[in-house]
């Protein structure tokens, strides 16, 4: 194995890509191979530069057909993306392959970024797979994944992957072609995700996906605060993942400086999951000054994550603060908030946005 598992540092540089559900299929809804043929040949160009994460969507689209009287419920959902899978991860191999790249498919649960010990099991699996000339192919395991610990889209996902794996880009593609100003101009770049970005965002989703542009700034955010440049972007001209990447097409988020170290980051990674610590504005100071958490400063713990687990923090106004791993259950914190002042989370495992 060429990389230690807590310490290994990449040969190459990792960058993540994300196709949305709409900009992969077709008017007719099903997973466009004009398109996959495209992505197939600029990735195999960038594969000679880069160790690379494709996390596609279209599972969903592709097997929701099979379904009599499909509806969209969560288990018809279920059903069709372990139908889909497959097909979609064979048409992959079949483009990839006339590249001489194998892919593989991995189907990622939120307990493999959650635990530490499987975040970096898979971890060593996916250098195997750049040692060997292999393009790890992403999805949810929608078909074991229930409600409660399902990640909300797979822009999520892919944000996920690319801070665990210190990745210097992610590139998220979608049919709007970047972020639009209000005379529906793509935004050529943005130095930070504030409110007057956000002023922008409608809530219109591009297509038969789960997620919206909302949902790729908000990961947007949380991957530029800890060091990752983004791209959102479309598929339009003959290298439009290269030309992204140079800032030259959609929208480029540029990334702040981050210093975090790699546990840091793998708890950032785990961020946005079971559970959300309401802090005062007492605690939120402490927070910025390196300090521990303590129960009196917390407002309230929503959520059912148990002592161990990654939480976000959230301050009285809806802000995210940062994540923690805390040291007690959601039960115990609002039993004992008033009571007693205990540490909830210390200040080693937490890592602020």
């Amino acid at each position: 194995m060429r990389y230690l598992a807590e310490n290994y540092q990449m040969s190459r540089e990792v960058i993540v890509i994300k196709l949305g559900t709409a900009v992969i299929t077709n008017s007719e809804g099903n997973v466009d191979t004009t398109i996959i043929k495209k992505v197939a040949a600029e990735i195999a160009r960038l594969n000679q530069q880069y160790d690379i994460v494709l996390v596609s969507s279209g599972a969903v689209g592709s097997g929701k057909k099979f379904l009599k009287d499909y509806k969209g419920s969560l288990l018809e959902r279920k059903a069709a993306a372990a139908v889909g899978n497959p097909i979609l991860i064979q048409m992959y191999h079949k483009y990839f392959q006339q590249h001489g790249i194998t892919v593989a498919q991995a189907l990622c649960e939120r307990v493999h970024f959650s635990n530490r010990a499987q975040f970096l099991q898979l971890r060593q699996t996916f250098t195997t797979f750049w040692e060997n000339n292999i393009l790890p192919v992403v999805n949810e395991n929608d078909l074991v994944s229930n409600v409660e610990i399902k990640f909300s889209d797979n822009d999520e996902l892919a944000t996920l992957i690319a801070i665990g794996f210190d990745a210097s880009s992610l590139v998220l593609c979608t049919s709007a072609g970047g972020l639009l100003d209000d005379k529906k101009q793509i935004i050529p770049r943005i130095e930070k995700v504030d409110a007057s970005v956000l002023k922008y965002v409608t809530t219109e989703k591009s297509g038969p996906g789960l997620g919206g542009m909302l949902s790729k700034l908000t990961f947007t955010r949380l991957a530029t605060s800890l060091g990752i440049n983004v791209m959102i972007c479309g598929l339009k001209g003959s290298e439009p993942l290269k030309a992204a990447l140079e800032g030259s097409q959609g929208s480029y988020f540029v990334a702040r400086k981050s210093n975090l170290r790699a546990r840091q980051k793998w708890l950032a990674s785990g961020s946005i999951t079971l559970g959300t610590i309401y802090v005062d504005k007492g605690a939120a100071k402490a927070l910025q000054n390196r300090k521990s958490l303590l129960t009196i400063g917390i407002e309230e713990a929503d959520g059912k994550f148990i002592a161990g687990e990654v939480i976000q923090l959230m301050d009285g106004e809806g802000t995210i603060l940062g994540v923690a791993k805390t040291r007690l259950d959601a039960t115990s914190i609002n039993q004992q908030r008033t009571e007693k002042n205990v540490i909830a989370a210390h200040a080693d495992d937490i890592v602020l946005f």
